[in-house]
């Protein structure tokens, strides 16, 4: 639900688009955390949270305030543009610990910090990796519900506000999805 503070924001944003500044600051964190886990791949992690956020800041005067809180139109959005990328690009899942991160390319130094800081928790979860390699074998519509619920700790009423499904149609697909993970990482 849509918080007072929330909603005064959004009225000062449509006044002044630059306070989509303000947005920007409060959400990217989570929604780029949640764009990595799904992707597992910085740079493409990265622009799809600019993408999100690019959208986001377009279509930022026709949200319209029903039952949704901006994080969740924010997440909402992500969410959209990860499946578009996976359609596109014909996405063939790789081993997590083969990524490249492409040392030469020069980031601010928030950003190689936030880079490092990724890399050293990837390296130190062995078990997460492998349920990472394994959920991105999953039909997106089960990666989607898995990712929101335990890396992003949503409630099946917050997911089903994202992904625009019945709390019912949500809960389904945790445990049909949860049940396929934990078959494919024992296989594994």
């Amino acid at each position: 639900m849509p918080s007072d503070d929330e909603k005064e924001l959004l009225i000062r944003i449509r006044k002044d688009p630059q306070l989509f500044s303000v947005l920007y600051d409060r959400y990217y964190t989570p929604i780029f955390a949640y764009v990595f886990r799904r992707l597992g791949n910085y740079e493409s992690a990265r622009d799809l949270t600019a993408e999100s956020f690019l959208k986001a800041f377009q279509k930022i005067n026709s949200f319209q305030w029903r039952a949704i809180s901006v994080s969740s139109w924010l997440y909402r959005i992500a969410t959209n543009e990860i499946n578009n990328y996976f359609r596109k690009s014909k996405y063939k899942p790789s081993r997590l610990e083969d990524i490249q991160l492409h040392q030469h390319l020069q980031y601010e130094e928030g950003l190689e910090t936030e880079k490092a800081s990724l890399e050293k928790a990837f390296r130190e979860n062995r078990e997460f990796t492998t349920v990472q390699q394994q959920l991105l074998l999953l039909d997106i519509s089960y990666q989607e519900i898995i990712a929101l619920r335990f890396f992003e700790g949503k409630s099946i009423k917050e997911i089903a506000e994202i992904v625009g499904r019945k709390e019912g149609t949500v809960k389904s697909l945790l445990s049909r999805g949860m049940e396929k993970l934990r078959i494919a990482v024992e296989k594994s």
